[in-house]
């Protein structure tokens, strides 16, 4: 062949270029995403809203989607009526310690299941596997007595920051988490520790936790969430002293039939300290959530 003819072959066929193709999947992607994103806010949006219109408008036809002229002392309001301030507080030091108690005793029960030999390993942790089945609803009526008289102490803790935490401090599933995180931290590690003196706290804290650092972080917002989302377990065990922002929510709107507005702003104050952590923890939270997925 010539160098004419193999000119003209290439002018006669030339390359297909697969850049096009490439940006439609690309833009399907993104649009797809960009959907499935306003369905999963548009809840969120319409409370908002809902936060900061009159009561004559909440229930219109057409509905407002946009708030002319917003209503910020319904926020103002929700605050004061609900005394959300004490609730919050209340929620807040409740969740935390609950967090707290959720990530001691997992890190400890995922490094015993992970590193350590021990008799009926295996059962005990298909135990704690199965702890994960039982719902809540099912013990928490003695849960509750156990916490209005101890029995070896005979300590009354109904109404305190104790009885809203004990019975959450220690989960299945977050050992069976930290354990999985474990089993991937190489082995090759522990023995050269061993050999440089390091006890199994040692290592636990100062070499296996910060390999796992993603998977804790995504365990702490699990925890939080879960605890902060609570009901039904406050609603039995506290009074007045300890009302929680669920409790608060609820009983603002009972006592507020005519003003749902007020219950908008309130349940929208409500919800950013959880945006606030999923914000601060996002990036742990993917990197937690996908840990594992690929290998190498």
């Amino acid at each position: 062949m010539t160098a004419e003819t193999a000119t003209d072959a290439t002018i006669a066929y030339p390359p297909r270029r697969r850049g096009g193709g490439r940006v439609v999947r690309t833009t399907l992607r993104y649009a797809l995403l960009t959907f499935c994103s306003a369905v999963i806010l548009f809840p969120l949006y319409i409370t908002v809203v809902n936060s900061l219109l009159p009561v004559s408008k909440i229930a219109g036809r057409p509905p407002t989607f946009v708030p002319v002229e917003p209503q910020w002392s319904n926020y103002a309001d929700a605050w004061n009526q609900g005394s959300l301030g004490r609730a919050i507080t209340v929620s807040v030091v409740m969740s935390m310690l609950i967090v707290a108690g959720q990530v001691l005793t997992s890190l400890l029960a995922g490094y015993a299941f992970a590193f350590l030999a021990f008799p009926l390993k295996r059962t005990i942790f298909v135990i704690f596997l199965a702890t994960m089945m039982i719902p809540f609803e099912v013990i928490f009526v003695s849960n509750r007595q156990v916490m209005s008289d101890i029995p070896v102490l005979g300590i009354n803790l109904y109404d305190t920051y104790a009885a809203l935490a004990l019975p959450f401090l220690a989960t299945g599933f977050g050992a069976f988490l930290l354990r999985q995180a474990f089993l991937t931290v190489p082995s090759d590690l522990r023995d050269a520790a061993r050999l440089d003196g390091f006890g199994h706290l040692r290592f636990l804290f100062r070499i296996a936790l910060p390999l796992v650092r993603p998977t804790l972080a995504a365990l702490v917002v699990f925890s939080f969430l879960s605890a902060w989302a609570q009901y039904l377990w406050p609603l039995v065990i506290t009074g007045e002293g300890h009302e929680t922002v669920q409790l608060a929510l609820a009983n603002l709107k009972n006592r507020n039939i005519s003003t749902v507005n007020v219950t908008f702003a309130a349940t929208v104050i409500a919800t950013l300290p959880l945006a606030a952590l999923l914000i601060v923890f996002q990036k742990q939270l993917v990197r937690g959530l996908t840990a594992g997925a690929v290998k190498g």
